[in-house]
């Protein structure tokens, strides 16, 4: 059996496990982006596919692969894959759903935490010599804050968002508010110490807001202008999800009204982000209210690690006639 992986080269080798069904299979190792012609010339008999979680993986190449039975994320994301004509085929779509939510919580506590102590600024103050002047302006203020002192508001409740309540908890936070489509029982509630409230009640209410949502047809944008305008007068918004979510133009109008103190982006639209970005092209003032990481969130070998695991799993399971756990394309057997 062959399994055709579309991505960085190397990643199945250097995150599989040696005993893992990688060594029992012939493999097809070619970067995302190529025509479907040539995929299909180099491995249009393979049974599998394992794909960067943005890699395009088309109908075109899935009706022409006879002998594909699963296509498999390598990460949680799914939305440049065909779904349907795989659902049509009878080709499982799996995702490593959960494998980077430990990794990710981790950096959406670090940007809350690097915009409450305002980090970039702080950094280059002492750089250019002002330590104490910094220091003894924050002491005469008192407007340095800690996470326990903020209302932390989460938007969505997937396998992250439960990390990150589960992480603030530990930093002595003990208002989590969350929204989500479907509201959790009372025993989750109670579990994760949240507290659910309506998008809007959560906006108004919240020290900090943090997006932890898919990008689909209902949430593409959805931090827009009026988003923003709800937020409270001077808070904090992060966003480790997708930038996909985030009108640019909304988030630039809410930091120069000062709706929104500052922002913590580990990811923007239109990656790879280039200098002629929005968001990259501010006046100064406005720079500096931003924190940015290279939307390395979910990236850590840990992550990864825990992704091929479950790759290996759901690929054995379809080649020995089961249905794999993490199937995220079902259909009526």
């Amino acid at each position: 059996m062959k399994v055709l992986h579309i991505g960085k080269q190397g990643n199945m080798e250097t995150y599989s496990a040696k005993d893992s069904f990688l060594y029992e299979l012939e493999t097809v190792d070619m970067p995302k982006g190529l025509p479907v012609r040539e995929y299909l010339d180099k491995a249009g008999d393979a049974d599998f596919i394992v794909a960067d979680a943005i890699a395009a993986v088309p109908g075109d190449l899935i009706r022409g692969m006879k002998n594909l039975k699963l296509i498999h994320s390598e990460g949680v994301a799914f939305n440049s894959f065909d779904i349907e004509t795989a659902r049509e085929q009878k080709v499982y779509v799996c995702n490593s759903r959960g494998m980077n939510a430990s990794a990710v919580a981790e950096q959406t506590i670090l940007l809350m935490s690097g915009m409450l102590k305002n980090i970039i600024e702080n950094d280059q103050a002492v750089r250019r010599g002002e330590q104490i002047q910094v220091k003894e302006g924050y002491m005469k203020r008192g407007d340095l804050k800690e996470l326990s002192d903020c209302k932390i508001g989460l938007v969505g409740f997937g396998d992250i968002a439960k990390k990150v309540a589960r992480l603030l908890l530990a930093y002595g936070v003990s208002s989590i508010y969350y929204y989500k489509r479907n509201v959790l029982s009372p025993g989750e509630e109670k579990e994760y110490h949240v507290q659910y409230l309506p998008l809007e009640e959560l906006l108004k209410n919240s020290d900090i807001v943090s997006l932890h949502l898919p990008v689909n047809s209902s949430t593409e944008g959805m931090a827009d202008a009026r988003f923003f305008s709800l937020m409270k007068a001077g808070s904090f918004f992060v966003n480790t999800s997708r930038g996909e979510l985030v009108d640019d133009e909304a988030l630039i109008d809410a930091l120069k009204t000062g709706r929104v103190s500052m922002a913590g982006l580990d990811t923007l639209d239109h990656e790879p982000v280039q200098k002629d970005h929005p968001l990259l092209d501010l006046p100064e003032d406005l720079a500096g209210r931003l924190i940015f990481s290279p939307h390395i969130g979910g990236i850590t070998a840990s992550s990864f690690r825990r992704s091929y695991a479950m790759i290996w799993e759901d690929i054995r399971d379809a080649a020995e006639g089961r249905r794999p756990a993490r199937v995220v394309n079902p259909w009526e057997e």
